[in-house]
């Protein structure tokens, strides 16, 4: 389970892989539907949620360094690790601007990601189940904001949201070159198989990035745009 060579037989769309996505469905589904009985363990799943948010980031550095290869590589300085500080840095502290980011960054990027999951390790090894963990508590930690918080994004924020993530990855797109990393995947594609493998290369590479960013952005509002009209209705 916790080995370094072993069960590296990954499959896209296996019977595992998609068990695991019915199951994260699943459970968004239930909270959603279930949301005004969930109301009495709100504090439950909030602070649930916040350790499972810690323990997959701390556990998979243990792991890396427990096994000898942790490099400068696995720095948090991800994505997915970007959008699991800002939730927990939500959970203990209510801030609006904070949330706007998350919203656009933790809510499909993470569900993309399962679906074409960077990992070659199989069920139940630790590194497939840290994976789909981690990706699955980030969205459900977004939702868990939008029902049981009250949070929710003005229009506005799908450009803000944009114009800031950019921002952002500057200074990570420079730290790549300095320390020959791939953070926010902005100097190659993954080493496996995923959606970024079909963005091309160089500078088409970035466009489509743009492109498929903005595109993710403006989808992720639809259904929050869709709440805020059917609330405001008298």
């Amino acid at each position: 389970m916790f080995s370094v060579t072993g069960m590296q037989t990954f499959t896209f769309f296996s019977t595992t892989h998609v068990v695991t996505l019915l199951l994260f469905f699943l459970a968004c589904f239930l909270f959603v539907y279930f949301r005004t009985k969930l109301k009495l363990y709100q504090q439950f799943l909030k602070w649930s949620l916040f350790t499972a948010l810690i323990l997959c980031e701390v556990s998979m550095h243990l792991w890396l360094i427990l096994t000898k290869q942790w490099e400068v590589g696995d720095l948090p300085l991800q994505l997915c690790s970007l959008s699991t500080f800002l939730s927990l840095y939500l959970f203990l502290k209510k801030n609006q601007k904070v949330f706007n980011l998350l919203f656009f960054i933790g809510l499909i990027p993470p569900i993309l990601s399962m679906v074409t999951p960077d990992i070659v390790y199989q069920f139940p090894h630790f590194r497939f189940l840290k994976y789909f963990l981690h990706h699955s508590a980030i969205p459900l930690a977004v939702l868990y904001f939008i029902l049981f918080e009250g949070y929710r994004v003005p229009r506005k924020a799908i450009f803000t949201g944009f114009i800031t993530l950019n921002i952002i990855a500057i200074p990570i797109f420079f730290l790549n070159i300095w320390l020959d990393t791939n953070f926010f995947f902005l100097a190659s594609p993954s080493e496996t198989e995923t959606l970024l493998s079909f963005f091309g290369s160089g500078i088409m590479y970035y466009i489509n990035l743009e492109i498929v960013g903005l595109l993710v952005f403006i989808i992720t509002y639809v259904p929050m745009g869709i709440l805020q009209k059917r609330e405001s209705k008298p």
